[in-house]
């Protein structure tokens, strides 16, 4: 009876390092002062160190559209709708989900509910692009090491239509 603690800390700590992964990409959409505000669509994915594609993180379009509907713009996000999104069928269970407001949002993905989960050791970088009906398109990359070791964070700062994106994996 005396052991059990001292063998609970053993087994915890051996499950330490085969703990899951996880990254979290906080999103800012800027308040913009126009005439005619609409939220904006939006794709966020992994490509490799040279921009070959490695999978779907999140996509946001209009889900309450009648008859799907409001797929019928997601490919005004025109970088990922050429690397994967006229391959796929919307909306996509755990990827798909509704525009959202501006301000900070930010997205948490686990290495075994995810695309994190197929990556092979090396660099990437996780790209965020919007396309906003009577607005602008951009898109941001973010360099990204995965697996990581230990906590990293990297960040990059849109010029319009995207404020800072800030990529943590753990």
């Amino acid at each position: 009876m005396k052991y059990r603690y001292p063998v609970a800390l053993a087994l915890a700590s051996a499950a330490a390092p085969g703990m899951a992964a996880n990254l979290a990409v906080k999103v800012e959409l800027p308040q913009l002062n126009v005439a005619e505000y609409h939220r904006p669509y939006l794709a966020m994915w992994l490509e490799t160190a040279d921009q070959q594609f490695a999978g779907n993180l999140s996509v946001w379009y209009d889900l309450k559209k009648k008859d799907n509907a409001g797929t019928k713009w997601v490919n005004d996000m025109r970088q990922w709708w050429r690397k994967s999104g006229r391959e796929l069928t919307l909306p996509v269970d755990g990827v798909s989900s509704a525009t959202r407001a501006p301000g900070e949002h930010t997205l948490v993905f686990a290495d075994n509910k995810s695309a994190l989960g197929k990556l092979a050791p090396g660099a990437y970088q996780v790209v965020v692009e919007v396309a906003r009906e009577a607005g602008g398109r951009e898109l941001v990359r973010v360099p990204l090491q995965w697996p990581p070791k230990g906590e990293q964070q990297t960040s990059a700062q849109g010029k319009g239509e995207l404020g800072k994106i800030t990529v943590t994996a753990k």
